[in-house]
C-alpha cells in the first residue's frame, strides 16, 4: 500500500500502530504534534494528526491525574529490586531478549527495556551514553512506568492496551517526547496472561515500521521460549518424577505427590530411563555396587515400592512402570538434544539423585552433568555460565570458570579462576596456603 499525501501536505499513516510511515517528514510530524499536545493540554480537545491510540491514551493520561511535566518515580530499590527480578518469570527469557535486542541496542545506541505487568521497568540495558540520558527521566530499572503513572510511553502502554504499540513525539509528558520507543506484551503461554513487555527506546530513527514489526517478533520468541520452560502437565494418567537437585525424588502419579526414599528413588529414575523395562540381575546391577547383595533385597523393595505406587503401576517380567513418566532429567536431556541451551539450564536444578551411588544412577547424573556443562561452554553466554559457576554443584568448575572469563573477565572471576588453577597445580597432600 502506498502513502497517500493528507490535504494539509502530511504522510498518512497507512498503519494506525506504527509511529511514523516512511515518506513522513520527521521534523513537521513532531511540530504537529507539538502543537497537538500543547491544545489538549490546555483545552481537552485532540487536534490532528494525532493517531486514535495516542489520543485515547492522552485522554486516559488526563484522566489519571498525570501531569504534563511529571516524572517517573522509583518504587523498588537495588535489594528490593534484584530479588523481584531474580523471581520474575521474565527473568528466563533475559538471555534470549540480550541475544536478540542487546546488539541491536548498543550499536544503535538504543536501550533494551523490560517492563513487568504493572509498568515497572525490570531491566534497562544498551548503549552507555544513551543510558545516561534516560536516567535524567528516571527511565532506569524499578521505576513505574505505567501509562497511570507517567502517560503514553510504549512499555506502559503496551501492557494497558495489551498489544505491540509504538510512539515518537507523542509521549504524554514534555521530557519524553524528544524519545521514539517500541514495545510488545508478553503473555505467560499457559494462561494468556500478561507478564510484561518488551521495548526499544532511543531516537528518531526508531520510528519505522520495522522497530514494531522487530520488538514484536521478539516478543513472540520469548513466549515460545517460556513454552519451553514452562512444567509440563502430565497426560492423563501419567506420572512426573523430580530428581534433579534433590537424593529423595518426587513422583505424581494418581493426582497424588509422593516423597520416595533413596533406593525408590534410584528404582523410579532407571525404570523410567526404561520404559521397556529392566529384568531382575539387570536392576541388581543398576543399582548395587556389592555383588553380595541378593535378589530376595531386590524383590522385597519392589514390593514395597510397589504398595507406594499403587495398584497396577508397577509390573513384573520385566519390572517396569504401567504408566508414561515424565521426569525433570529426561525433560532438561530432551532440549540439550534439540539445542535449546537456556531451556534446558533453567530447568537444571541439580545434579539427579546428588547423593546416590549406584552405579547406573551415577553415570546418568554424569552425563547430563557433562551434557549441560558442554553446552554451557559452547554458547558462551556469561549469564549462563555465570548461574553455573555460583551453584553449588558448579562452585570449583576450573573449565566452566576457565570459559566464563573468556567471556567476562571481571576482577572477581579471575581472581577464583586463579585460586583454582593453583589449587590444581599444588603437589599432592599440601595443604598450605595456596600458592600465588
Amino acid at each position: 500500500m502506498s502513502t497517500a499525501a493528507s490535504p494539509s501536505g502530511e504522510a498518512a499513516l497507512t498503519d494506525p500502530w506504527v509511529a511514523l510511515e516512511p515518506g513522513a517528514d520527521p521534523s513537521e510530524r513532531v511540530r504537529a504534534l507539538r502543537r497537538a499536545h500543547e491544545t489538549f493540554t490546555a483545552v481537552g480537545t485532540v487536534p490532528r494528526p494525532v493517531r486514535p491510540v495516542v489520543a485515547d491514551s492522552w485522554r486516559r493520561s488526563a484522566r489519571a491525574g498525570v501531569g504534563p511535566d511529571g516524572t517517573a518515580s522509583v518504587e523498588l530499590g537495588d535489594s528490593d529490586l534484584g530479588t523481584y527480578r531474580a523471581e520474575h518469570p521474565l527473568a528466563l527469557v533475559m538471555p534470549l531478549f540480550r541475544e536478540l535486542l542487546g546488539t541491536y541496542a548498543a550499536d544503535g545506541e538504543h536501550l533494551l527495556a523490560v517492563c513487568d505487568a504493572h509498568g515497572r521497568l525490570l531491566w534497562v540495558e544498551g548503549h552507555p551514553g544513551t543510558r545516561r540520558k534516560a536516567d535524567r527521566m528516571n527511565f532506569v530499572p524499578g521505576a513505574r512506568w505505567s501509562e497511570t503513572a507517567v502517560g503514553t510511553n510504549a512499555p506502559g502502554t503496551a501492557v494497558a492496551l495489551d498489544r505491540p504499540v509504538q510512539f515518537a513525539a507523542e509521549h504524554f509528558i514534555r521530557r519524553v517526547q524528544p524519545w521514539t520507543c517500541a514495545a510488545a506484551p508478553v503473555h505467560d503461554p499457559r494462561t494468556g496472561q500478561v507478564l510484561g513487555a518488551v521495548d526499544i527506546t532511543g531516537g528518531h530513527g526508531l520510528a519505522h515500521p520495522h522497530s514494531l514489526g522487530f520488538v514484536r517478533a521478539v516478543a513472540r520468541a520469548a513466549e515460545s521460549e517460556l513454552a519451553l520452560l514452562a512444567p509440563r502437565r502430565p497426560a492423563a494418567g501419567a506420572a512426573e518424577l523430580t530428581a534433579l537437585g534433590r537424593d529423595e525424588a518426587r513422583l505424581v502419579v494418581g493426582g497424588r505427590g509422593v516423597r520416595l526414599s533413596r533406593r525408590h528413588s534410584e528404582i523410579m529414575v532407571l525404570l523410567a530411563r526404561h520404559p521397556e523395562g529392566l529384568t531382575g540381575d539387570q536392576l541388581l546391577c543398576a543399582l548395587y555396587e556389592d555383588e553380595s547383595v541378593t535378589p530376595v533385597t531386590l524383590r522385597a523393595e519392589l514390593a514395597r515400592l510397589r504398595k507406594v505406587l499403587g495398584a497396577g503401576v508397577l509390573a513384573s517380567r520385566p519390572y517396569r512402570l504401567t504408566v508414561p513418566v515424565g521426569s525433570d532429567a529426561a525433560a532438561v536431556q530432551h532440549r540439550l538434544e534439540t539445542g535449546a541451551v537456556v531451556a534446558a539450564a533453567a530447568a537444571y536444578s541439580g545434579p539427579l539423585l546428588p547423593g546416590s551411588q549406584a552405579p547406573a544412577v551415577v553415570r546418568l547424573r554424569q552425563r547430563l552433568a557433562d551434557g549441560m556443562r558442554s553446552s554451557l561452554i559452547a554458547c558462551r553466554d556469561p549469564d549462563l555460565l555465570a548461574d553455573w559457576v555460583h551453584a553449588p554443584w558448579g562452585e570449583d568448575d576450573l573449565d566452566v570458570w576457565r570459559a566464563l572469563v573468556a567471556v567476562l573477565p571481571t576482577a572477581t572471576a579471575r581472581a577464583r579462576l586463579a585460586a583454582l588453577e593453583a589449587e590444581l597445580a599444588a603437589p599432592p597432600g599440601w595443604h598450605g596456603p595456596v600458592p600465588r
